[in-house]
């Protein structure tokens, strides 16, 4: 089956926007690592990563998670971070200022979690 020329021209026109759709990581300073304390709210736990927000220092901060099988083969759950728990988490913020963290780690209570 021949795919018409406009087809085509669609599907190399999406590609970029799928492409920009999706952060990459370098958009995050791995030098500055951050440390906010509060419950996560607005908790997505999907692929390709979960999500959540914290509301801290006058901020919302978007919160990046791992995606769900690794966050779960580590140990972590949704259960674990839901329902107003208070958590500690360490990532990366981005660079260009915006309340958004790359999670690297999340502390429950006494049990500290690596997820990168």
């Amino acid at each position: 089956m021949k795919l018409s020329t406009y087809a085509v021209a669609i599907l190399l026109a999406a590609c970029p926007a799928a492409a920009a759709a999706h952060h990459g990581w370098s958009s995050y300073d791995e030098t500055k690592p951050i440390t906010l304390t509060g419950p996560l709210t607005a908790i997505s736990w999907g692929n390709p990563h979960g999500t959540a927000r914290m509301k801290w220092k006058g901020k919302t901060w978007d919160v990046i998670l791992a995606p769900v099988s690794r966050m779960e083969s580590r140990g972590l759950t949704n259960a674990m971070i839901a329902n107003n728990k208070k958590v500690t988490i360490t990532g990366y913020a981005r660079r260009d200022g915006a309340p958004e963290m790359r999670l690297e780690r999340v502390q429950v209570g006494d049990r500290t979690i690596e997820l990168r």
